[in-house]
């Protein structure tokens, strides 16, 4: 490769983050040239915006030529895979459709310096999807961490944001040094910090299941906490409660893709199972350790979830412990992906998340919707939202269909992948486990449902609004859904499965 070549592939790896930095620049000049009034517009830059690039990065943002092809860049820092390019969309996509839930919120819809911190929130979202060395691994995530510290507490007078990004803060900060040790504990046992490299050199180092135990599980707290894992899940419930809602939104969607992703690529590199080292002998087998800690984190992290979430009565607390079970769910596929060469399991995680991005959005831009006309989040509140405004409680019953995974609704999908790929792993256990979990989950999404279609309320002579902007969020997300349900659901698969395989290249 030439230096032009390479100067090009590069520029190409980073395509995502160079135009979301010229974005949230745009954003700002202009929130300093608008009167207040015109300011009411600048979610639809941002929003818009990043829909804009999520489109250029999903039709010129894939890697060149072979799959198989050396696509480290940037000094190793960057993988430049369509793995990466399909969590990347998805990650840009769910801070688009949060910008647009943003222009709902009197407090912060004329605010600039709000929609670039989110904008470079993204952008550590985006890094992070393809990180491919420790260091970028911790930089990405911090950057990612960081700005959702700030967007938490955001609202500094409200007493609720502030006590959550507060909460935030503490908790990650500490989870984060946490990951650090483990981090910098593989580098002094390997010496390298490409994750690919780490992984031979841990396979062929001789050290035991001590001192590697010890490095996982440390990772594993700072990963945890970002997924929202039992039992690194307690911030959940408090932070998505007192948190602006699409700041929620954002958390939940946005923050656990990027996540995901980067745990896929980072588990096979850096604890590769021996078949992908080729002709090295004498190597350890450490990927067991990790699959066994996702077996039980899934178990623990599902089924608490959805129990807790049973006796909520605050529809944010319950989309937090839905969000936990969710977790609970992709980490079935986590644990398939050791023995599943064909990357069906890969493949599942990355259309499940796709599902749940654009899931959540919906949900939570009904709660926006509700709460801003009611001044209320109880669920008992949503009382005849039908009556109010059909579109609002179909809208919400989408959402919560493919939470439960009902079709035709991309939930269900989603599920079938995911415990398919345990199946197919050896995994039938778990997926029996995951089959009941979801019979429970059913139960409290059908209650809701059950509220706003069935149950009377004294104000349903009083419609519920829907504005612009919300009308483009909630119609992106509706379709997106009912579309991964139905038509898209092969193609993305297939674009999936395909992508999967350059996971199981080592380079």
């Amino acid at each position: 490769m030439n230096f032009s070549t390479d100067v090009q592939a590069s520029i190409m790896a980073i395509l995502p983050e160079i135009l979301m930095t010229v974005l949230a620049i745009a954003v700002l000049a202009l929130d300093l040239v608008w009167s207040r009034a015109r300011r009411r517009d600048l979610g639809y830059v941002a929003g818009f915006g990043l829909l804009a690039v999520a489109l250029i990065v999903l039709l010129v943002g894939g890697p060149p030529g072979d799959e198989t092809s050396d696509q480290l860049l940037l000094g190793g820092m960057i993988r430049h895979d369509t793995m990466a390019q399909i969590f990347r969309v998805m990650v840009i996509v769910a801070g688009g459709l949060s910008c647009l839930l943003t222009m709902g919120v009197s407090r912060l819809n004329v605010r600039g310096d709000f929609y670039a911190v989110l904008i470079v929130s993204v952008i550590g979202g985006s890094l992070l999807s393809a990180a491919a060395d420790l260091i970028m691994v911790f930089l990405a995530l911090e950057t990612l961490s960081i700005t959702l510290y700030l967007l938490a507490g955001y609202l500094r007078e409200d007493v609720r944001s502030s006590e959550a990004g507060l909460k935030y803060f503490l908790f990650g900060a500490f989870t984060s040094a946490i990951a650090l040790y483990g981090l910098s504990l593989l580098y002094g046992f390997t010496g390298e910090t490409n994750i690919y490299r780490v992984g031979r050199a841990l396979a062929t180092g001789g050290l035991g299941d001590a001192p590697v135990v010890l490095a996982l599980g440390l990772i594993t707290v700072g990963f945890g906490f970002k997924v929202s894992a039992v039992p690194f899940h307690f911030w959940t419930p408090d932070v998505y409660e007192g948190a602006p809602t699409p700041v929620t939104s954002l958390l939940s969607t946005a923050s656990k893709a990027a996540s995901f992703g980067v745990l896929l690529r980072f588990l096979l590199a850096a604890f590769p199972p021996p078949e992908l080292l080729g002709s090295l002998e004498n190597v350890q087998d450490y990927s067991q350790l990790w699959v066994q800690l996702a077996v039980v984190l899934s178990v623990v992290t599902m089924t608490l979830g959805n129990v807790l979430a049973l006796v909520q009565t605050n529809i944010k607390r319950l989309l937090a412990y839905s969000s936990i079970a969710q977790a609970g769910y992709t980490l079935i596929g986590v644990a398939a992906i050791a023995t599943d060469r064909s990357g069906d399991g890969a493949a599942a995680i990355a259309f499940y998340m796709f599902m749940y991005v654009l899931t959540n959005s919906l949900a939570f831009g009904v709660v926006i919707l509700f709460a801003n006309a009611t001044g209320s989040e109880r669920i008992a509140d949503l009382a005849g939202l039908s009556r109010r405004n059909p579109g609002l409680a179909l809208a919400m019953t989408l959402a919560l269909l493919s939470l439960g995974g009902i079709p035709p609704a991309a939930g269900f999908v989603g599920k079938f992948l995911l415990f398919r790929a345990a199946i197919d792993a050896g995994l039938v256990a778990l997926a029996l486990v995951g089959v009941v979990n979801v019979i429970i989950g059913l139960y409290y999404y059908l209650v809701i449902v059950k509220v706003m279609y069935m149950e009377r309320s004294p104000d349903e002579d009083q419609p519920i609004p829907v504005s612009t902007p919300y009308t483009w969020a909630l119609g992106i997300a509706a379709a997106g859904v009912l579309l991964l349900g139905t038509i898209l659901v092969t193609p993305l698969v297939e674009w999936a499965t395909e992508a999967a395989q350059s996971l199981y290249v080592l380079l």
